[in-house]
């Protein structure tokens, strides 16, 4: 069993930054992927930014360019750092743990909003 928390959101205006964490804890030795999710109401879960346990990453075009993920296998912790914030950015933001192909945990999510 993995658990992944999420910590770091709340209010920026826009053009701001805010870096978001995510700690994994439990059966950690496990995980290959980790990455981050947003969901606005009435909206699918969209995919922003992944990293594999070799620093691997892959990164949605929507948010290329101003976020970035990183990775310390050692805290088994994730980040994402987004600048140049934008009112569309505003959303709950969710980390996953993946391990093996098809066992995924989330965390609770993390409110992130920009005011413009």
């Amino acid at each position: 069993q993995v658990q992944v928390a999420e910590s770091g959101g709340g209010l920026v205006q826009a053009g701001g930054s805010l870096r978001l964490s995510c700690a994994a804890s439990g059966s950690t030795l496990s995980i290959t992927t980790m990455g981050w999710h947003r969901q606005v109401p009435g909206k699918q879960r969209e995919f922003i930014a992944a990293i594999g346990r070799g620093g691997t990453t892959n990164i949605a075009d929507s948010v290329k360019g101003r976020f970035t993920i990183s990775r310390d296998n050692v805290k088994n912790t994730v980040y994402l750092q987004m600048n140049s914030l934008k009112s569309e950015d505003t959303a709950v933001y969710y980390c996953y743990a993946r391990m093996g192909t098809t066992s995924v945990s989330w965390g609770q999510g993390t409110q992130v909003t920009v005011s413009s």
